[in-house]
């Protein structure tokens, strides 16, 4: 049972689940569930998605979408074929989760690196399919206007191609955070032509492969998109886009969200947006 509780004191919304405690923790590198022959993947595939075996969330409303079958691939070295056919999954099931009566809105994320809790290395994401629009989207759309469409990022612009722009936050939490957005105003994944999820996959391996290139390393992220819900509303503001936090602030030096931060909702970002555009935009590969 999950037991979905508010705070009244700070309005958090959190999901208290005792069963995610006895999860598996990170398994040795030889018995990975995710190659081809394993737990989670008894036959050969190039893209798949399942129902996580260890859901946050009950009713099949959690999924693991599985990026590749080669267990040290990165995201951007699949190529934009092979980036093509995540993003198509991503939209099918964005879609077909969206489609259930039960679900009001639906959030694709990736957790990569032992930083940020990843348990398994093998290249994947999650899928998380919500009964209401939770807050952190809900606050987005709220606004009134789609801050998208008016954002200007001059110097703090990483890369535009195909439709699609990826820039470092104004006034960005993370040293070397990121948006990806198309250009022109799309509600949601599945809402995407070919061309289009195509551009998606082409922005998704240039700014994934700079950051791992920045200092030469592989990078840990949380990436997520935010998009319109699934509940029939209307949503005007509703733009989609990507979301890349990276929890570093140097090579060799994580960077930790600080109890004065948490606790008074001011957060201190040690590196300018625009010099830390300038440092993506100069990698070169």
């Amino acid at each position: 049972m999950v037991d979905i509780r508010h705070d009244p004191l700070t309005g958090a919304v959190v999901a208290v689940n005792a069963e995610r405690q006895a999860r598996p923790n990170r398994p040795a590198e030889d018995t990975c569930p995710f190659c081809i022959g394993a737990l989670e993947a008894p036959e050969p595939y190039d893209v798949r998605s399942f129902v996580n075996r260890w859901p946050s969330f009950p009713d099949d409303r959690c999924e693991v979408v599985l990026y590749t079958a080669e267990h040290d691939a990165t995201f951007w070295s699949l190529g934009v074929d092979g980036a093509s056919a995540v993003v198509d999954l991503w939209a099918a099931r964005s879609g077909a989760l969206g489609a259930r009566d039960d679900i009001a809105y639906v959030l694709v994320f990736e957790n990569r690196g032992s930083e940020v809790g990843a348990t398994i290395p093998h290249p994947h994401g999650q899928i998380y399919a919500y009964t209401e629009v939770p807050p952190t989207p809900a606050a987005e759309l709220a606004t009134g206007a789609c801050a998208l469409c008016a954002e200007e990022p001059g110097d703090r612009l990483v890369a535009e191609a195909d439709g699609w722009r990826a820039w470092v936050p104004h006034a960005s939490v993370y040293p070397y955070g990121l948006v990806v957005a198309p250009t022109a105003h799309e509600p949601d994944l599945p809402s995407l032509d070919d061309a289009s999820r195509r551009g998606l996959a082409s922005m998704l391996v240039d700014v994934l492969h700079r950051l791992d290139a920045l200092w030469d390393r592989p990078m840990p992220y949380m990436l997520w998109f935010h998009q319109r819900p699934f509940d029939g509303g209307d949503w005007p503001t509703a733009h989609v886009h990507a979301e890349i936090a990276v929890p570093q602030r140097a090579a060799d030096t994580q960077r930790f969200i600080a109890a004065g931060e948490l606790g008074s909702g001011l957060y201190v970002n040690p590196v300018v947006p625009g010099q830390a555009a300038a440092e993506l935009r100069a990698v070169t590969w």
